[in-house]
Parts: structure tokens; C-alpha cells; sequence
């Protein structure tokens, strides 16, 4: 049987997703002696599996989309099994089984590894479409991770992520993580550096740390921090080329994190720094734990150590009671601070949480306007950043090739997160791989992208 994954929302998604498909590869059908086949293919796919996202509104709108859609198919015959994981499962799972009748199970976001036995029980002939008989598993919120199991990864071009613990303790007034993720539990280091090197060993190049806050890693099992730790062992796998971090809370970042970024030529001078929002009410309000002036003194002090970082950072507009006033001061905040990449959510409500009854709230209209703003302003400071680079050699890797232009591929340097950021256009007579690494000249800009020949 042929099985489609539909993996929503986030990275360190993605890295559950890679692992649910690493526990049926191989594996065969219950009373068949065949075994699971994989397809992109939504048309001959006879087995679903979606892996939802449920973070703010617009993300649950997606899942939900995706979910309906295959449930069409369901319902027509074509699809024989549609399953629903992840964090929309785990926070709505009476909904999802109750007035979704096309679903045959749900998956909690700490049961992925139950993968294939939810399978097995319904394709068996003692499968009941009854809702109160249908599986749903979920397991303690608190239950420690364990990412062992096999993996197959699905990310190509030569990186791939490492998810370096599990859930979030921070409990951001706005934030349902906790609620659907459980607290932080980092994954041991042993284990970690056993995936990584079974990553370096199926030719991933660059790896990506991630988690909900990568830089608070190890405190819950080791008492301490432990990120530049597990960094150093890290750059000593070989295979490896690039590594970089992500989700990396402010007020956490430590010198000796920032001395291990200086000192190790495989880690990249990126950080992903989430911020929010840069008033001292609105971020106190957001339960946040540093000020403006804290921000600022953490962001100066990166680019005295790490003169060529690329900091991105994430910001959220129109939370409940901000004001025209707190919105001018996070302008303001923006064009001192020039970040080299920058993404805006507007506020999502969401039941649950603390800033769900703080009034007023804002309008969405309001909202919008407020986030097009922002990102009018930082379009501007990134254009002329990019405008910059002209003339500056840069390493970067090859992802893929322009299929209407010859000798034309897409590439990413240290500064490009895969994904989120921008590219690079490499022109070259040369033929090239995806993961190759190749050092070009930057001959122009094109927007957030930029333009180069090889060197």
C-alpha cells in the first residue's frame, strides 16, 4: 500500500514526520507480507498521514485545509486510511474524531513512535469506524523523547535538522506550545550525537540544531547548559560542513556560546534570536524576560564578538493592549537594530492562553496594517544589505539547478537559513550537485537574493 506523509508547520515537525516514515520503512503490511510503499502522490496515495501544526490560527486553518481535503478521498474510497497527528491531534482530539468522520485515528504529539501500531489495528478486519472505538493515542506530556528509532530523511539538498529536545518551559502568555508540546526535555547528548553521526553518515552536510529554545539544552537533565558542549562535539563529526543554530532566546545566550561560535569553523555566525517585540510593557505583558535595553545590549554585543553575524529575528504585532505608540516603538526599533532577516506574525488569540483575556484586543484590520508596516520598513533595510554584498566572495551550497537556464543554480550562504531566508544564484560552467560547496563572487542583488558567479 502506498502511503502519503503530509508534514505541517515547523522544522522540528518535520523531524517527527522523518521519523514516523522511518518506522514503516521497511516494515511489513499486517497479513499481506507486502510492505509500505511512499508516494508524494495525493492521487495513488491509499494511506495518509498528517502531521498538523496547531500554533496560531493560520497554521490550524492549513492543517485543517489538508485534513479536509484527504478526507474527500476518503470518503469517495480512493483513500483507505487517514490519520492525524501532531499538535492539532493532541490539542483538539474529541473535535478532530467527532466531526471529522473520515479520520480512522489520531496521533498526540508525544506518540508518533505508535505509528505503526495504530496502522496495523486499523487495517485489521476488527476495525470499528465508531468514533469511541477509533485509536487515539496519547501519551504524558512529560514523557521523555526518544528520536532512536529510525529515521528517513526528506529534506535533500544536504542538510538536515537535529532536534535537540522537546516541548517549552517558558510559558509566553501567547503561547500554547506547553499546552500541546509539554515542558522542556532535552534529548541526552549521547543520543544526539549518535543521530548526528547517522545523519553525516547519509551525506548531510550542513546540520540544524533545533528545538522550541535550543540555548536553554541540557539544564533539565544536566543542571546546566550544555549547547556549547554539545557544539564542539558536533564539529567534530566528520562529514559535517556547516552547522547552525536556531531558536535561540535572548536572555540565554551565553559568552561561552558565543566564544564556541567564534572558535569553530564549522558553526556558522548565524542566530536565530526570537524577540517579539521590543516595549518594555507589551513584552512584559507577553511574559518575555528581557527589556529593550536588554535586547539591545545582547544584539550590540554579538556584532562586537561575531562581526559578520546575520541575526533573524521574529516579531509579533497588534497583541492585546499594544497601542499606536508601542507599534511606532518597535518601528523605531527595527531601523536602529537593522536586522538581516525578519518575519512578523500578527497576534493569534488563542483560547488557553493568558493573552487571550487581556483587553482591549486588537482589530484585525489594525493588525494587518501594523505587521505590513514592519515589513515594508525591513524589505528596505534588507534590499540595501543585500545591495551591499556586491563584491564579497561567499562559500555556499548548492541546492539545486534553474531548469530553464543553463548553467544557473540556487544556492545558500551562512546567512540563508533553507527555507525562511533568501537564496543565492550561482552562474557557473560548471556542473554541479546538490550539497556541493562552491566559493563565488557576488555580482548583484535581486531583492532579498543575491546574485554571483563561482570565484
Amino acid at each position: 500500500m502506498k502511503i502519503l506523509f503530509v508534514s505541517l508547520g515547523c522544522d522540528k515537525n518535520l523531524v517527527d514526520t522523518e521519523h514516523m516514515i522511518g518506522s514503516l520503512a521497511g516494515r511489513e503490511l499486517p497479513g499481506s507480507g507486502g510492505a509500505y510503499t511512499f508516494t508524494d502522490n495525493e492521487d495513488e496515495a491509499e494511506i495518509a498521514v498528517v502531521n498538523t501544526c496547531a500554533f496560531i490560527d493560520a497554521a490550524k486553518e492549513e492543517s485543517i485545509e489538508a485534513i479536509l481535503s484527504l478526507a474527500q478521498r476518503r470518503q469517495s474510497g480512493q483513500l483507505k486510511v487517514l490519520i492525524v497527528a501532531g499538535c492539532l491531534a493532541q490539542r483538539f482530539k474529541e473535535e478532530v474524531l467527532t466531526e471529522l468522520p473520515e479520520v480512522d485515528a489520531v496521533i498526540g504529539t508525544t506518540a508518533a513512535d505508535q505509528l505503526p501500531a495504530v496502522l496495523e489495528k486499523v487495517l485489521s478486519s476488527s476495525y470499528s469506524a465508531e468514533p469511541s472505538e477509533k485509536p487515539a493515542c496519547f501519551e504524558s506530556l512529560r514523557k521523555a523523547p526518544d528520536l532512536s528509532g529510525k529515521r528517513t530523511l526528506t529534506t535533500g539538498g544536504g542538510y538536515g535538522y537535529l532536534k535537540i529536545a522537546e516541548g517549552c518551559s517558558k510559558c509566553c502568555s501567547y503561547c500554547v506550545i506547553p499546552s500541546i508540546r509539554g515542558p522542556f526535555r532535552s534529548v541526552p547528548m549521547e543520543k544526539l550525537i549518535q543521530e548526528a553521526e547517522q545523519l553525516a553518515g547519509e551525506g548531510v552536510k550542513e546540520l540544524i540544531l533545533v528545538a522550541q529554545e535550543t540555548t536553554v539544552y541540557g539544564t533539565d537533565l544536566y543542571g546546566e547548559k550544555k549547547l556549547p558542549e554539545l557544539l564542539r562535539r558536533l564539529c567534530r563529526i566528520e562529514g559535517f560542513e556547516w552547522i547552525r543554530i536556531l531558536y535561540c532566546y535572548p536572555e540565554e545566550i551565553t559568552q561561552e556560546l558565543i566564544q564556541v561560535m567564534k572558535e569553530e569553523p564549522k558553526i556558522l555566525h548565524y542566530l536565530d534570536m526570537p524577540i517579539q517585540h521590543a516595549s518594555n510593557a507589551i513584552l512584559q505583558k507577553m511574559h518575555r524576560r528581557t527589556s529593550k535595553a536588554e535586547l539591545i545590549e545582547v544584539i550590540t554585543h554579538l556584532r562586537e564578538e561575531i562581526p559578520d553575524i546575520c541575526l533573524r529575528t521574529t516579531l509579533i504585532t497588534g497583541f492585546p493592549t499594544e497601542d499606536e505608540k508601542q507599534h511606532k516603538e518597535l518601528l523605531a526599533f527595527v531601523r536602529k537594530m537593522k536586522f538581516d532577516r525578519l518575519g512578523v506574525f500578527t497576534y493569534s488569540r488563542e483560547d488557553g492562553t493568558l493573552a487571550a483575556k487581556l483587553k482591549p484586543q486588537v482589530g484585525a484590520r489594525v493588525k494587518k496594517a501594523r505587521q505590513k508596516e514592519i515589513m515594508l520598513l525591513q524589505q528596505e533595510i534588507a534590499f540595501k544589505k543585500a545591495a551591499r554584498m556586491k563584491g564579497k566572495k561567499l562559500r555556499v551550497m548548492i541546492e539545486g539547478r534553474i531548469a530553464d537556464q543553463d548553467g544557473v543554480y540556487t544556492a545558500r550562504s551562512y546567512r540563508d537559513a533553507p527555507g525562511v531566508d533568501g537564496l543565492v544564484f550561482v552562474e557557473s560552467d560548471r556542473t554541479f550537485l546538490s550539497g556541493d560547496f562552491v566559493t563565488v563572487r557576488v555580482t548583484g542583488a535581486q531583492g532579498y537574493d543575491l546574485i554571483a558567479r563561482e570565484a
